[in-house]
């Protein structure tokens, strides 16, 4: 439709200038030209820049490795994890149960809080609603996107159903050790 309008726009500009007794036209259909192209050249700009699926993508149990440094939960230690990750060329998302705003702080926080104190684009952070357990969200997303999982959980609850979590590798396991975190 708005090719349309641009064709019939640019049409009408034309005839507008060239035939005087249509002149009064140019100035309705020369504003309509321009915002038509502007809004056709737009369309195909946000077409061309569709979301990209993430290269190498890995899901990250926060709840998990919040508590990877002398078992006390720390938001540093998810930090440490993404930034070791994205150095191995992998782009992390993470997921953390609702209560972890209260286990590194005073109050509950979102997602957009905690990818900010992350550093990572709000779409990559995920804190799942209040009473729901987040293994499966974690699951799920992995699967979802043919991701691998950082965590020392074992989902053993979860073997029956999710039973990638039994290939070698499939969860990639850490820790914090001498400051640093190791990742296998």
């Amino acid at each position: 439709m708005l090719v349309i309008f641009a064709i019939l726009s640019i049409i009408a500009l034309g005839v507008s200038l060239l035939v005087p007794a249509f002149g009064d036209f140019a100035l309705l259909a020369g504003p309509v030209a321009l915002a038509s192209l502007y809004l056709l050249l737009r369309a195909r700009f946000k077409r061309s820049a569709a979301p990209v699926e993430p290269s190498n993508p890995v899901v990250i149990d926060g709840s998990n490795v919040l508590f990877w440094r002398d078992n006390t939960p720390d938001i540093a230690t998810v930090v440490a994890v993404v930034k070791a990750l994205k150095a191995k060329g992998f782009t992390p998302g993470v997921i953390f149960d609702a209560s972890a705003g209260y286990r590194i702080g005073d109050r509950y926080q979102d997602d957009r809080e905690l990818a900010r104190r992350l550093g990572l684009p709000e779409d990559r952070v995920l804190v799942v609603p209040k009473g729901t357990i987040a293994d499966q969200y974690v699951l799920m997303a992995a699967r979802d996107m043919g991701a691998r999982i950082v965590t020392n959980d074992r989902y053993r609850d979860w073997a029956a159903e999710f039973p990638e979590v039994a290939r070698d590798g499939y969860l990639i396991k850490g820790g914090v050790r001498d400051g640093k975190v190791w990742l296998t």
